[in-house]
């Protein structure tokens, strides 16, 4: 974990100690010693893992980071991440025990492609004088994943921004991306499954901008979703050939340029551990963010070479067209979480939100003319 600008729900860098938290859903009461109730608020852990003084590595500094969801206590060598108790669309981080678990499939998901990174869970304790410790003897109140902190100077979105890349790094991103879709869990979806699923981010995007009542933006998106949906119905035989040749894979789900760290073996980090379904896709769809997110930030010889690389080390000899539609829809996801921000806090304006959306859109709309020729 590397403290890099905004992930799939934003990321704010907040300086330590951080101010009050917002409102959220209190823990779910565990026993403490002598069988009292103790719930630590997520403040008083934020407070606490934000002093340099509460790790045994004895950190000149903290720096905290905020997400969406979570915390991460960046020290000087390690990055601890929390889980905020909080309630989603596919996950519930309300009980300790749920954040436990889920801290678990973090470091075994992320393994797969950051094996030295992901270090262990550390149990957040509640001692008997009524003092947090960190890896304590008394009753558990919050798990977090540690992590070792990587350069973000070399995380691939700040080489992008600095062109600072080379050819044989895309090389070996695309070695190790395609042995790990080669050895990665197969996973069994019909041909009206994997529709549905695409229908829906359809239809989630749709909604999205009706709600957010960008008309604009809204008169661009309506014959992007047409195109799309009838690419789908025209190649249905396409979709049922990924399926029947088991390419359909539990991989990461989240491959971005700021997710990939390069320097010797590359690494990619911060998969989406919590929701499956998300992870659950065809390597040509990873394969088609990794290269739309290089493009947005100006590497745009890199998408060419990646996808050249990567059919030469799978022998997927699957159309272009393929490569477009899943471009093509995974802009439109990022347009549609672009636009959701627009009533969130944070440090970028409604301006800037709206700017980013229409980036997307313009690559999802030459990328859907491309497809419906």
């Amino acid at each position: 974990m590397v403290d890099t600008g905004y992930n799939r729900h934003g990321v704010r860098r907040i300086a330590a100690p951080p101010p009050a938290c917002p409102q959220l859903p209190p823990d779910v009461p565990v026993r403490g010693a002598a069988g009292r109730q103790d719930t630590p608020s997520l403040d008083a852990k934020i407070r606490f893992l934000s002093d340099p003084d509460s790790y045994p590595e004895h950190p000149s500094r903290i720096e905290a980071i905020e997400t969406h969801y979570s915390w991460v206590f960046l020290t000087d060598t390690h990055a601890y991440k929390l889980k905020k108790p909080v309630q989603g669309d596919r996950f519930d981080f309300r009980s300790v025990a749920a954040r436990r678990s889920n801290a678990l499939d973090e470091l075994r998901l992320n393994r797969r492609l950051a094996p030295d990174v992901y270090l262990r869970i550390v149990k957040l304790t509640l001692e008997g004088d009524g003092t947090l410790a960190l890896g304590g003897r008394g009753e558990p109140v919050d798990w977090l994943v540690q992590m070792i902190r990587l350069e973000a100077e070399r995380m691939f979105d700040r080489r992008i921004a600095r062109h600072d890349w080379h050819y044989a790094e895309i090389e070996g991103l695309a070695h190790r991306l395609a042995g790990f879709f080669a050895t990665a869990r197969r996973v069994r979806l019909s041909g009206p499954e994997l529709k549905s699923r695409f229908t829906e981010e359809l239809r989630a995007t749709l909604t999205a901008f009706h709600a957010a009542r960008e008309k604009r933006l809204l008169s661009a998106l309506k014959p992007i979703a047409r195109r799309l949906d009838a690419f789908m119905a025209r190649r249905v035989a396409l979709f049922r050939g990924r399926i029947q040749d088991r390419r359909l894979m539990d991989g990461h789900g989240d491959l971005r340029p700021e997710h990939v760290y390069l320097r010797d073996m590359p690494r990619i980090i911060d998969c989406l551990e919590f929701c499956a379904d998300l992870r659950q896709l065809d390597p040509l769809n990873e394969i088609a963010y990794l290269a739309l997110e290089c493009r947005r930030l100006g590497g745009p010889a890199i998408e060419g070479r990646l996808l050249r690389r990567y059919r030469a080390h799978t022998g997927d000899t699957a159309p272009r067209e393929l490569v477009r539609f899943y471009a093509a829809l995974n802009a439109l996801i990022r347009a549609r979480i672009a636009i959701c921000h627009l009533a969130a806090p944070g440090s970028r304006t409604p301006r800037e939100w709206t700017a980013r959306a229409a980036t997307y859109l313009a690559i999802a709309a030459k990328e859907s003319r491309l497809i419906s020729r």
